[in-house]
């Protein structure tokens, strides 16, 4: 199932969510100007979880970050921005702009963390905003739980666009992750979807979700002005 749109409307010009699909396009781009010594920067910039305890740098610290905003490929990077695109506006408008960026960063890291808690010696780089965005998708599913969203569902000859609820969604997403997460304990580390990053960024947006779903009420549009 391929997500299209919800049907939330937003208040508020989302314009932290603009600016972080934007550094994750400029950031790839820069990665393919730059494809000659791409493993330079994946070792530079990604986040791999055995360096970190050979003695943590500033490097390693700040790769937190650094890698969030890098991707591996064009899907990766096209099926993130899309997810972030049509879930990332809805929890800007109701954390307000810094208040979604504190978020959003939040959730990346506590994907990683999770990630590398399960896979401590992984020598294989981390990259990618797909926890960051789990984060927001666990909100919106606590903030939106009778959202609908057009989903495209590619089945050959009765591929269609269908309205369905968000909760079937991105709840089958995250089953998806989980089941696929599952089977990948006692794998050989050969890379590939960091399942866990999703499941840890999830659950920390489900958990943000309740703790801020009261506290942070949709806002309202202004009453119309009269001349």
């Amino acid at each position: 199932m391929i997500p299209i749109r919800d049907e939330i409307k937003t208040h508020r010009t989302p314009i932290v969510n603009y600016l972080l699909i934007a550094i994750n396009v400029l950031v790839f781009l820069w990665m393919f100007l730059n494809a000659g010594r791409i493993e330079q920067i994946f070792y530079q910039y990604a986040l791999i979880p055995a360096k970190l305890w050979d003695g943590i740098s500033p490097g390693d610290i700040s790769s937190f970050l650094t890698s969030m905003f890098m991707h591996g490929g064009w899907m990766h990077l096209l099926g993130n921005m899309l997810y972030l695109w049509i879930f990332g506006d809805n929890i800007e408008d109701r954390l307000g702009h810094i208040g979604y960026l504190l978020f959003y960063l939040a959730g990346g890291l506590a994907a990683a963390i999770l990630q590398i808690l399960i896979n401590p010696s992984s020598t294989i780089p981390m990259v990618g905003a797909s926890g960051a965005i789990a984060a927001v998708l666990g909100a919106y599913l606590v903030m939106y739980p009778h959202s609908r969203v057009y989903t495209f569902i590619p089945i050959g000859y009765f591929a269609q666009l269908r309205l369905m609820p968000a909760i079937v969604v991105l709840g089958m997403w995250f089953l998806l992750q989980l089941f696929s997460g599952l089977g990948s304990l006692g794998a050989p580390d050969q890379g590939g979807t960091a399942y866990f990053a999703h499941i840890g960024g999830f659950v920390f947006g489900l958990a943000m979700g309740f703790l801020f779903k009261k506290r942070a009420r949709q806002p309202q549009p202004a009453p119309p002005s009269w001349n």
